[in-house]
């Protein structure tokens, strides 16, 4: 991917982040989990509203830097309406991706926006916050 177009994408993601916002009336059908560096500033909620093993919303608030919140937004368009199996496919390959070993990019999709990550260190755990969040929901509800 063009270093434009990753920049475009990821700034676009963090200036008007998809389903940016807790929902207040909600039933419990919602599970929400807080996910946080000790580094930095990124504290962020997310909601998962998962139904018969599929995907069916999700939101999130908080505060985070444009690497955390553009991989927030983007994790959330790709994942609504997945299976949570397929969920954890996107999972494995996106720690893969981010840990520089195999993994499938036609899979990612726009998550591949992160395939470079590796070249700032620091900034890995910034676009891993949201998947650390999904991997513990993923965990929960087993």
């Amino acid at each position: 991917m063009d270093r434009k177009l990753r920049q475009e994408i990821i700034i676009d993601n963090y200036q008007n982040p998809y389903h940016k916002g807790l929902i207040e009336d909600r039933d419990s059908s919602y599970i929400q989990n807080n996910t946080n560096s000790v580094s930095c500033i990124d504290n962020v909620d997310i909601m998962y509203k998962i139904k018969d093993g599929v995907i069916e919303d999700i939101y999130f608030d908080g505060e985070a830097c444009a690497i955390s919140t553009s991989a927030t937004s983007i994790m959330i368009r790709t994942l609504i309406g997945k299976t949570v199996e397929d969920a954890k496919k996107y999972l494995e390959n996106y720690e893969a991706m981010i840990e520089e070993k195999p993994y499938d990019k036609e899979l990612l999709g726009e998550l591949n926006v992160y395939d470079e990550i590796y070249l700032q260190p620091n900034r890995k755990k910034c676009a891993l916050l949201p998947f650390e969040s999904l991997k513990k929901v993923l965990e929960e509800i087993k």
